[in-house]
């Protein structure tokens, strides 16, 4: 291990987490900084969208849990199996520090104790959507807003993030800016995680296959990693009613999912590491040796 991959620089940005009037699931949730200027110091070349009086969208940083409304192009909304996915969302708000959180029919969370909680993230950068990519902790900074601070595995295990993978609500899906000590110690709690039983895993069909004929069983009964659940709700509603698998893996060929196997050291495309037998879709390797390149 390399000195400077033990503890890594992030931008510390304090503020408060609120939930009224949005959608917040497992995995992303609104943030407004103290100072919504240091939105602007947010480092990369997509540039952080805030509201009218500077909140944003957050992008937990290397999870992804399962989707509760995920529109596909030319789609209508839907989701991954309610439990799971409901669970998730309910466990974020519950670890920011929000209770009685209620929500009307379309998930929209309409009140909440209390309004609003305080907290802090930790970023490199926003994607492509305009979303901060963070770490996302409660209480006080661990030091001052608006600079640079070091995060190392203890900070980390002080996060949203790493919550939700060690109580098994969340899938690894890392991406290329996340760096490779965290990436370690995120693993770790996947797989005590699993190994545990907990939330999710004994479910999973990700790696064992998920027979998939239609929408229906895509959203009602297949838990799945949720980038691979999005990229057949995509391909499935592009079929308009045709449930056939037997053109997904060249559908994927078509999309710019570049991914690296980290125990190969090779970068490849998502449809190599996916495979479809009648109607069986699987990975054949486990989400936490993947890294995706960010767009």
């Amino acid at each position: 291990m390399h000195a400077e991959e033990a503890v890594v620089g992030m931008l510390v940005i304090e503020g408060t987490y609120r939930v009224t009037g949005a959608r917040p699931d497992g995995d992303s949730v609104r943030f407004y900084p103290a100072d919504p200027a240091q939105w602007d110091l947010v480092p990369g070349p997509h540039r952080v969208q805030r509201n009218r009086t500077g909140g944003a969208q957050l992008r937990l940083d290397g999870i992804d849990t399962l989707e509760t409304h995920y529109i596909p192009a030319h789609g209508r909304e839907m989701h991954q199996p309610p439990p799971f996915a409901d669970e998730a969302a309910d466990a974020l708000t519950t670890w920011l520090g929000f209770t009685g959180v209620e929500r009307d029919a379309h998930g929209t969370v309409t009140a909440s104790e209390p309004a609003q909680a305080p907290g802090f993230i930790l970023t490199r950068g926003a994607d492509l959507h305009g979303r901060c990519v963070a770490m996302a902790g409660r209480g006080p900074a661990p030091g001052p807003s608006g600079q640079q601070h070091f995060v190392d595995a203890a900070l980390l295990q002080q996060t949203a993030n790493f919550a939700q993978l060690a109580d098994g609500l969340a899938y690894p899906t890392y991406y290329t800016k996340l760096f490779v000590d965290l990436r370690a110690a995120m693993t770790a709690a996947v797989q005590e995680a699993r190994t545990a039983a907990n939330g999710l895993w004994p479910v999973d069909l990700t790696a064992s296959g998920a027979k998939i004929d239609g929408l229906a069983s895509l959203t009602e009964s297949a838990v799945v990693l949720p980038k691979l659940f999005r990229r057949l709700a995509d391909y499935l509603v592009l079929g308009a009613g045709d449930p056939s698998l037997a053109g997904f893996k060249a559908f994927l060929d078509q999309r710019p999912d570049r991914v690296l196997i980290v125990s190969k050291g090779q970068f490849t495309t998502l449809s190599t590491v996916v495979e479809v037998a009648d109607q069986t879709v699987r990975m054949t390797e486990p989400p936490e040796n993947l890294v995706f390149e960010e767009r």
